[in-house]
């Protein structure tokens, strides 16, 4: 074992008990006198894995049939500027988990500087950050994760140490199951159940474990995290939608993801818990480019372009988010910890850094509401690539530059792009204004003290979980 002892500690004094959330205004009356909730609200994120930004109906696609996704914008809110902290997987859900860019918790990268956590990994997500599921837990939430995890498959890391009381997938994606890794597992808790799995089955049988949760919990407050495995490569998917529709494999497999969020969407329905469940439906990172579609996004997955940390996003309470609607403010997942945490009648930890901003006056509508963010980064690893600020996105003038699986050259001249006039990245208009370059510089060397860059550690940063030994999981008998 590291030094890190792996000891939790009580931080309900860090979380922070809401009387200030109930002075928030917004909260639609979600919160009684003095703080304490007359009834907690349920969340639901479903967080697809390599989803292109023009890959369902709501967002564009004319090929795959996403009636229930589109159905969910309908009825709630798209947020057409929505961002992840990483073009691939890892990086990426350590974000959504701690409200924190993916260098500010360590897992830019795994311990051998490669882009994602791979099985067996040294690393992993640090118990002693906090998570969305501890801080709703701390009140009084059930908490479930259900698909792919990929924040470390050793005990240290795997969801029920990090604030789960349920978990059921894979460790980490499912084309590592091979090429001398062990058989892909499917764990139940901290057991595994099955190795190989049949990953033709997991999105059914995700959905059906997510479902039985809900239903198990309808009477309390619930958090399910839903992260489903596909449509990352390998695809599968189940009989029932196998070679269904007339644009091939991909769409079968985004078909079946739909298929997934409607009847989710109809048991809350159906158990009379619809008006107080938010659910929030994105993706963790852009679609491969020669299969998703990002349109009208430039890149996609592993890239810092638009395409490949843009992700379509919907949003849907009845009553609190306002249906049929759109925002194209920029928010990020890093914002669901402190949005939720508020919802719940809670605050996000103090007693650190947290990078994700409270929301809500966007998800719920409020006139003439703005984006929390003066800037937001990209960042490919640990270097910082490009800084946003408005509607403008800088790509900084970088030498030794690391690059991405689609090319990315190492030396970049740097360019400037007009987003709301320009949201493709093709025409550079840097030598236009060179006030807002000089701006966005200014921008992104205080990212580089605050966050941090290659080789240049931020302000407030945190080591990841490391293991002196980590082990292969191996099949158990439940």
């Amino acid at each position: 074992m590291s030094e890190h002892k792996y000891k939790r500690r009580d931080f309900l004094k860090t979380v922070g008990l809401g009387a200030a959330a109930a002075a928030l205004p917004g909260c639609g009356g979600l919160l009684g006198n003095g703080g304490a909730s007359r009834e907690k609200p349920n969340f639901i994120i479903i967080f697809c894995d390599d989803l292109g930004y023009g890959d369902i109906g709501c967002f564009g696609s004319e090929k795959n049939r996403t009636p229930n996704i589109d159905r969910m914008a309908q009825e709630g809110m798209r947020f057409t500027s929505f961002y992840v902290t990483s073009g691939v997987c890892s990086p990426s859900r350590s974000s959504l988990m701690t409200g924190c860019y993916p260098i500010r918790v360590g897992l830019d990268e795994n311990y051998k500087g490669f882009y994602v956590l791979f099985p067996v990994d040294k690393k992993g997500l640090n118990p002693k950050e906090i998570t969305i599921a501890e801080v709703l837990k701390q009140q009084g939430y059930v908490t479930a994760c259900i698909g792919k995890w990929h924040l470390g498959d050793q005990p240290e890391f795997l969801p029920n140490r990090q604030g789960f009381d349920y978990y059921f997938g894979i460790p980490y994606s499912n084309d590592m199951g091979r090429g001398g890794n062990p058989p892909l597992p499917l764990m139940r808790n901290e057991k595994v159940i099955e190795a190989p799995v049949d990953q033709d089955m997991l999105t059914q049988r995700y959905t059906e474990e997510a479902i039985r949760f809900i239903t198990d919990n309808k009477d309390k407050p619930f958090f399910v995290y839903l992260p489903h495995t596909m449509p990352h490569l390998p695809w599968h998917t189940s009989p029932a939608f196998k070679d269904k529709s007339p644009h091939g494999q991909y769409s079968d497999v985004v078909e079946e993801l739909d298929w997934s969020t409607g009847q989710i969407l109809t048991a809350l329905k159906k158990l009379g818990i619809d008006d107080k469940t938010l659910v929030v439906f994105t993706s963790d990172n852009g679609g491969i480019g020669r299969v998703a579609s990002n349109e009208p996004l430039s890149g996609g997955k592993s890239t810092t372009m638009e395409g490949g940390m843009r992700e379509p996003c919907v949003m849907r309470w009845p009553g609190k988010i306002p249906a049929g609607t759109s925002c194209d403010e920029i928010s990020t997942t890093m914002d669901l910890l402190p949005t939720l945490a508020r919802l719940a009648g809670a605050k996000a930890p103090s007693d650190r850094v947290i990078d994700g901003k409270d929301i809500w006056p966007l998800m719920s509508g409020r006139r003439r509401a703005k984006s929390p963010y003066k800037m937001f980064c990209y960042y490919f690893k640990s270097q910082l690539h490009a800084v946003r600020s408005g509607k403008w996105k800088l790509h900084l003038p970088l030498k030794a530059k690391q690059h991405g699986w689609q090319g990315v050259p190492f030396e970049f001249s740097g360019a400037l792009y007009d987003l709301e006039a320009d949201i493709g990245e093709k025409h550079n208009v840097i030598e236009q204004y060179p006030d807002v370059v000089r701006r966005l510089t200014g921008l992104a060397e205080k990212a580089r003290v605050n966050i941090g860059d290659w080789h240049q550690p931020g302000k407030g940063c945190r080591p990841a979980g490391m293991v002196d030994n980590p082990k292969p999981l191996r099949l158990s008998v439940e």
